[in-house]
């Protein structure tokens, strides 16, 4: 019955809503939500592969939008303390509307091609111009952003994000530089911008000198820009990545050669994830910087030091830049005892601890969840067909058959989607090969052999993992006599 709406995965309609799209963990919505509505914090355990990271992007996804642009300011009395300077949103717009307007505006037509397709404008398929906001081309049918890696690939929400934060005009590139040769045989700076109503702005070498000055002017420097997505996954970070740090000047910061401290300032992951969500994957591999996560989930603000004691950048430091986020991190059972205690209090104090399902009942309502997954990951690829209903059949088989073979539960469909989008995105690169126009139950079949782990094809060819590793570490053996070469 969940197959009698529709022909292929192309009629499922997927939803806006990043929080509708998180298949069979219907108990953790209700905590997600609070979280999001009274900044808690989570901890999301449970295997790999059942939407750990998908939780943390749609929590960060309804959030509203920063708040608070934060800049490093140039101190004239003590230039290795920068100071900090926090901009909120209305006064930001103030000051830019105080600025005056420079450069000249033109038509996309008159801008080189790849800066209009970098812009938004220009269509990467056909090359047709349309308004920034029109995603879909108007004579091709492709989405214009099809080349650009974060529209899609990047997170199964990329055709939202830009809608949810309000970022301006849905483009991939806010600003384009390139060059040219001068009249006097010189190569010179052109940086082109989106200027609103269908117009750039062009800005030459002169213009920019201007703006360059007045940016001289107030020394400073911006930290954390206020258009972002505040959403940074730090898994595997070392210290410097997670804390931030201040670069080397080979020059000690010389007035005239140097570069000045407040320049160097480098943020960490937890000053970028202010007013966002802050997630770490494997948390318990982050060892001893777990209580510098935990510090900065205390403080609300963290320092930014230079990290290297031989370097130039260990005698600046930036104090108290605010780091207020929500935390949310992940691991596997067996790791739980791994966390710091005194992290693990922290998040239950303000927060949930959350065991994520490996599997859902079979049963109607579940099976057109499924189909709804299949959808998205044929959308978030972009580049196989959509599926028949004869790959879908075969699809919600073998999710069946995974749930009794991994978890041991029979009437139950997995929840370990990441493997089962590889299988998807197989069966698609099949039918692509084959130039079908859908993938086919056959091509889900044949792709199930070729998606078996590595451990299954060892065992399949040689019997046995160790029998594997004594064929890869064989020695041929020379015979005694030449004539009859090796045996």
């Amino acid at each position: 019955m969940y197959l009698d709406e529709i022909e292929t995965t192309r009629d499922v309609e997927i939803p806006t809503d990043p929080i509708d799209r998180i298949i069979g963990q219907d108990h953790v919505i209700n905590k997600v939500k609070s979280a999001i509505k009274q900044r808690r914090n989570l901890l999301l355990v449970g295997p790999p592969g059942i939407g750990k990271s998908m939780i943390a992007q749609a929590l960060a996804l309804k959030l509203s939008r920063p708040n608070e642009e934060i800049r490093v300011v140039c101190n004239p009395q003590n230039p290795e303390r920068p100071e900090l300077e926090i901009i909120k949103r209305g006064e930001l717009e103030k000051e830019k509307e105080s600025q005056p307007v420079r450069g000249i505006l033109i038509s996309p037509k008159e801008v080189p091609s790849f800066v209009a397709e970098q812009l938004g404008f220009r269509c990467s398929s056909c090359g047709e111009i349309s308004e920034v906001n029109e995603t879909i081309c108007p004579k091709c049918g492709n989405n214009k952003y099809s080349r650009v890696l974060w529209s899609r690939r990047n997170t199964p929400f990329g055709d939202i994000i830009t809608e949810v934060f309000e970022l301006g005009t849905r483009r991939p590139e806010r600003e384009v530089k390139t060059t040219r040769i001068g009249s006097d045989g010189r190569e010179k700076i052109i940086v082109y911008q989106h200027a609103g109503e269908g117009k750039i702005r062009v800005l030459d070498q002169s213009t920019l000198d201007n703006i360059r000055k007045v940016s001289e002017k107030k020394q400073m420097k911006i930290l954390i820009p206020i258009d972002r997505i505040p959403f940074v996954h730090a898994t595997g970070a070392s210290e410097t990545e997670l804390l931030g740090d201040v670069r080397h000047d080979p020059y000690g910061s010389h007035p005239e050669i140097g570069t000045p401290a407040y320049e160097r300032v480098i943020p960490g992951a937890i000053h970028e994830a202010h007013e966002g969500v802050l997630f770490v994957d494997e948390l318990p591999h982050m060892e001893y910087l777990q209580n510098f996560i935990l510090t900065a989930m205390q403080e609300k603000k963290f320092s930014i030091i230079g990290r290297n004691p031989h370097s130039a950048g260990a005698s600046v430091k930036v104090n108290n830049v605010p780091c207020d986020f929500i935390f949310v991190g992940a691991c596997n059972i067996a790791d739980i005892e791994k966390i710091l205690p005194p992290l693990r209090s922290r998040i239950v104090g303000n927060g949930y601890e959350i065991l994520l399902e490996t599997t859902m009942p079979d049963n109607e309502e579940n099976r057109k969840t499924l189909l709804q997954f299949i959808a998205q990951e044929v959308e978030i690829d972009s580049r196989i067909p959509h599926a028949s209903k004869g790959a879908i059949e075969e699809i919600i088989k073998e999710s069946r058959k995974r749930a009794f073979e991994l978890d041991g539960k029979r009437n139950a469909l997995t929840l370990r989607l990441r493997d089962f989008g590889g299988l998807i995105r197989l069966a698609g690169d099949r039918a692509v090969l084959d130039e079908s126009e859908f993938i086919e139950a056959i091509h889900v079949r044949k792709s199930l052999d070729e998606a078996k782990p590595i451990e299954h094809q060892i065992q399949e060819r040689y019997g046995s993992i160790w029998k594997g590793v004594k064929s890869d570490s064989a020695v041929p053996i020379r015979s005694e006599k030449k004539d009859e070469g090796y045996v």
